[in-house]
């Protein structure tokens, strides 16, 4: 199929910004990758990109079919899919956006563990804000994502949703880790390490502190959760994270989670999400991950 090898070829362009640097990627000529790109400009009669001096930009025409572009080849991978599933015979390419949160121990478990089952299967994991995490799905660059609190839920379908608990991470020798559970009044008497607002993590303590009237202020924040653990390392103070994301060496790092009680602080969902009408291969994923 010509036509999308030349999509795939404009895809891959318009988000490295460079002809030369795609065409030594894909191991072409500079010069047979211009004239394919040139080739489909003289077939819409629009210029797809602006010609700089430090390489190509997307012209407006150029936003509105790589739009069109992603959406056909989303639309190709589903029908291959299809088909690989007539014959009895799981394989494809799975596109996944998610939280940090599940980086480190949900999803390297998960995906062994389905590739186990299905060695034809291929995946790709974004790491994206819960914001972006839904604009990757609208627009097709992903396949399914993974959001805990969902900004805008629009045209988007939800496939499993379970509730998730917070747990301060601290110290293995901090004066609260032997406690079974906490209020958050009982964490903000020490030096804080928190997300920033736009993880849902700190929407839902932020929602906390300003019913509660308590003072939130962080002594450290970061987008990193990786950098919040070992900043607790460091200085022994306290931080937040969802039962699903907590990494299962906490202790062999000398940390450890103790779950704020779900009668003092509303639980958060996390959601597995995809575009609305997406079928077949990615309701593995689902069953999987259930």
């Amino acid at each position: 199929m010509k036509q999308f090898l030349d999509f795939r070829y404009f895809q891959v362009v318009a988000k490295t910004g460079s002809i030369r640097k795609v065409a030594d990627k894909l191991s072409i000529t500079s010069t047979a990758l211009n004239r394919r790109i040139l080739a489909m400009e003289a077939e819409l009669d629009e210029k797809l990109f602006e010609r700089q001096a430090t390489g190509v930009r997307l012209s407006v025409v150029g936003e509105l079919f790589l739009h069109h572009v992603q959406k056909q080849i989303a639309d190709l991978e589903r029908v291959k899919s299809q088909i690989s599933d007539l014959s009895g015979i799981r394989r494809g390419h799975i596109n996944i956006a998610c939280s940090q949160a599940l980086l480190t121990s949900f999803f390297p478990e998960q995906i062994a563990k389905f590739r186990g089952q299905h060695p034809a299967v291929t995946f790709s994991l974004y790491l994206r804000d819960r914001k972006a995490t839904e604009e990757t799905l609208l627009d097709n660059s992903v396949d399914l994502a993974i959001v805990f609190e969902p900004v805008h839920m629009n045209e988007l379908q939800v496939l499993i949703c379970k509730e998730q608990q917070l747990y301060a991470i601290m110290p293995i020798d901090h004066e609260l880790a032997e406690k079974e559970e906490l209020k958050l009044s009982d964490c903000t008497n020490y030096p804080l390490a928190l997300p920033t607002s736009e993880y849902g993590v700190r929407k839902i303590l932020d929602f906390k502190a300003n019913w509660s009237r308590l003072d939130l202020s962080p002594a450290v924040e970061s987008d990193s959760f990786e950098f919040l653990r070992n900043h607790v390392i460091n200085e022994g103070c306290i931080t937040f994270q969802i039962e699903i994301g907590l990494p299962q060496i906490l202790k062999e790092i000398g940390l450890v989670a103790v779950p704020l009680s779900k009668a003092d602080m509303v639980a958060g969902s996390m959601y597995l999400i995809q575009k609305k009408a997406v079928h077949c291969l990615r309701s593995l994923l689902v069953l999987q991950s259930n």
